[in-house]
């Protein structure tokens, strides 16, 4: 992983974390952020409290193609920080993952949706008072109905590790 984060949660400092993964399921490695929210969502389940209560702290949500669909919900879960999963061009080789500060992420762009993922990382901000995250994932293939590529697979492995361990201790 590139741009190895300094995570608020490891240091105490966001209670509550939402992470929303974005992306398109039809479009090969478009799924990235999905495929890490749906892994989280596994892992997280061996715990008797539901995801997203206010016991786990934290709220995880495939969020596909309309992330901005998710505001209400986010809202009521009132988080301290807001991590948004996605695949991006970044220039770099696949499976790269780079971690942002939503005011470092200009130049990063979201391939498949309609609002970039800095005008939603503004929006949630301003409105929730939040801090907010943005993890790109570089796509190798962005074509319509292929499978994602082992190199972003890699990448959504490490991610969904890397966020398992320092927001699920003990899973």
């Amino acid at each position: 992983m590139t741009n190895r984060p300094v995570f608020p949660y490891a240091a105490g400092k966001a209670q509550r974390v939402a992470i929303l993964g974005i992306g398109n399921e039809l479009n090969g490695d478009d799924a990235a952020g999905v495929l890490v929210a749906r892994e989280l969502l596994k892992k997280t389940r061996r715990r008797e409290q539901k995801p997203g209560s206010p016991a786990t702290g934290c709220y995880i949500v495939e969020a596909g193609l309309a992330p901005e669909a998710f505001t209400g919900p986010l809202r009521r879960f009132q988080p301290d920080l807001v991590i948004l999963v996605d695949a991006a061009e970044l220039g770099e080789p696949p499976g790269t993952v780079a971690w942002y500060d939503w005011s470092q992420a200009e130049g990063m762009s979201a391939s498949t949706h309609t609002l970039p993922p800095t005008v939603l990382a503004q929006f949630l901000m301003r409105e929730m008072s939040c801090g907010v995250m943005l993890v790109g994932i570089q796509p190798k293939n962005l074509a319509f109905d292929t499978s994602v590529s082992a190199e972003v697979l890699r990448a959504v492995d490490q991610v969904t590790e890397f966020l398992k361990n320092n927001l699920f201790r003990g899973i």
